[in-house]
């Protein structure tokens, strides 16, 4: 079965694509009669050498996002994954001819496709008396043994566009541009992975992966691999890869050792997440720096794609400081990232955190809680939630995320681990407060929120005094906090319905004489009972009616001219019967 695209037609999306990119971009300019997009200010290069490049289309960002002032000059587009015609190469070479540069550098991938249509619009270019020169780029370090058609191009290219694209914009002449570009694509080498294939619009996927399996050294047209290595963590990943890519044996390694300087690029085949992505960068700069590897500049995001491909490349290029010169050199493509100019490696990651305020002295501590006492309370709350984890998670499942029951877990074993750390303080605010940043930091989700809103809120009342009259206003300062933030209200069938009434029959506790335990007791009953469906009035099904009829009616008021003068007096009517007649108003009441 062949995958879902967002195309127009099959045959018109290699076209389509790129007039949307030109649309969209005021520096580019697209080529008449061609799938050629060159720069908008051409004029501008007379008396400097062009840069065209290009390939299969697919590949996005690549090849057009790159050009600009600083990196090419314009690009020949394919259909998806396909070289480009022999024809449109030689009319963009003929076009910045036309425009006074003084000659031309086709800078090409490896792929016998490229190196055949590139190479013999150079040779009819030439034959016109256009000076062209052309670099084959091959920086694919998958095979350990060298094959006749030579290492394949990969994402490592666009270093290339960006060291030429930097020497053009200084002037330096075509020789010059084409010896020295040529001199640093064998300092380079990339490597792909891939957790599954990708496919060209109208055709089914390039090859097949089991669950469990990872393609490593796959090129960027959805061709297979050297190898199936099982699925592992990201760390295991990315060390198999540079492992396999600084390895001396392997013919297209990239010669990367402790104390070399290295120019990292993480490039995201197409359909990898964000989060995957900033994963394998982490893990990349780790195992790098661990093996004693400057990283002078790192590289994150999408450069050269395979279509929807879930994958990522690593490029190394071994880079000095004239080199590094010219990859931190300004330009316009859109598509490169703007990238800091200070190495990776030795800067700063990380700032202390703020120290926290001092307490002021509670005059609550004394005479506070047991420190025992809390100890047992908490210990059996924590217990009672782990051993709810499975059943709480299959309740959420029903109608959220189903991670209710792991959201619990996650914290009561961080109040279980807090515990072991010492006593609990015998202020209850304070108890409340170092509960709720705990909750706050470790819980995560909306849970975590909602729960360090209620214990904030709550611990304030209970700075003064610790009297029954504080503990319920404590629990109105929480449910206050929480229906401020949380925006939900008592019938809404929320977290919130349980708490309110238990918060109702607290209440209690500002009469004098109160009983401790009954209030607590019938608390917990109410409480109870507020997590059951509400009961069935009867009323629903006219309060439905009545409800849509109201929505109507509104809607006629907006509408009909000759209300305008009394709409609002209307409306004001309207719109309280209509709330009166919601079905959750019903249900409450």
């Amino acid at each position: 079965m062949t995958s879902k695209k967002l195309v127009n037609t099959v045959a018109g999306c290699a076209d389509d694509a790129l007039a949307g990119l030109v649309a969209c971009n005021p520096n580019l300019h697209l080529l008449r009669g061609h799938r050629v997009a060159l720069r908008s200010d051409l004029d501008s290069l007379k008396g400097r050498v062009a840069l065209l490049s290009g390939g299969g289309s697919g590949h996005e960002p690549a090849h057009a996002g790159f050009v600009g002032k600083g990196m090419l000059t314009g690009v020949i587009a394919g259909a998806v994954f396909t070289s480009p015609a022999v024809g449109s190469i030689l009319a963009a070479i003929r076009a910045v001819a036309q425009a006074g540069t003084v000659g031309t550098l086709l800078i090409v991938k490896n792929y016998t496709g490229d190196r055949l249509n590139f190479g013999l619009a150079r040779e009819q270019a030439r034959a016109e008396g256009i000076p062209v020169e052309m670099v084959v780029i091959g920086d694919d370090s998958a095979f350990t043994v060298l094959k006749k058609a030579g290492r394949r191009g990969l994402c490592g290219t666009v270093l290339i566009h960006k060291v030429a694209g930097a020497l053009a914009e200084a002037g330096v002449g075509l020789e010059e541009i084409t010896n020295r570009v040529s001199v640093v694509a064998k300092a380079m080498g990339t490597l792909g992975v891939s957790l599954s294939s990708c496919s060209v619009p109208g055709s089914r996927p390039t090859f097949e992966l089991s669950l469990d399996e990872v393609e490593l050294g796959l090129g960027i047209h959805g061709e297979a691999g050297v190898r199936r290595i099982k699925m592992a963590s990201a760390d295991e990943i990315v060390t198999l890869m540079l492992d396999h890519m600084t390895n001396s044996s392997n013919v297209s390694h990239v010669p990367v050792q402790s104390g070399s300087s290295v120019v990292l690029m993480v490039n995201n085949l197409g359909g990898l997440s964000f989060l995957e992505l900033g994963i394998m960068a982490d893990a990349a700069v780790r195992s790098l720096e661990g093996r004693g590897v400057k990283i002078a500049r790192a590289l994150v995001g999408t450069f050269m794609s395979a279509l929807e491909m879930p994958g990522i490349s690593l490029t190394l290029l071994l880079v000095d400081e004239p080199l590094l010169k010219l990859i931190d050199a300004e330009t316009t493509a859109s598509a490169w990232p703007n990238v800091a100019k200070v190495s990776v490696t030795g800067r700063k990651r990380s700032r202390a955190a703020p120290a926290e305020p001092l307490e002021a002295p509670d005059s609550t501590a004394t005479g506070g809680l047991a420190s025992g006492q809390t100890v047992l309370v908490l210990e059996r709350v924590c217990a009672t939630l782990l051993g709810l984890e499975e059943h709480l998670n299959a309740l959420d499942r029903a109608a959220g995320d189903g991670d209710c029951g792991t959201t619990h877990s996650r914290a009561a074993r961080a109040i279980q681990g807090w515990l072991k750390e010492g006593p609990p303080p015998a202020s209850p605010a304070q108890l409340l407060s170092k509960l709720s940043l705990l909750l706050l930091e470790k819980m995560g989700g909306s849970s975590g929120a909602l729960y360090g809103l209620f214990l904030t809120a709550a611990a304030q009342p209970l700075k003064a005094k610790t009297d029954l009259p504080a503990w319920s206003a404590a629990m109105d300062a929480g449910l206050e906090a929480m229906q401020k933030y949380g925006k939900a209200a008592p019938g809404d069938r929320t977290m919130l319905d349980s708490l309110w009434a238990a918060g109702q029959e607290l209440q209690a506790w500002k009469s004098p004489g109160a009983n401790l335990f009954h209030v607590l007791t019938k608390a917990v009953q109410v409480s109870e009972a507020g997590t059951q469906p509400p009961r069935k009035t009867g009323l629903e099904p006219l309060g439905s009616h009545l409800y849509v009829t109201l929505n109507k009616l509104i809607s006629f008021v907006y509408l009909f001219p000759p209300l305008n003068r009394e709409r609002s007096t209307y409306l004001r009517g309207t719109v309280r019967l209509r709330e009166m007649c919601s079905p959750s108003t019903v249900s409450r009441t």
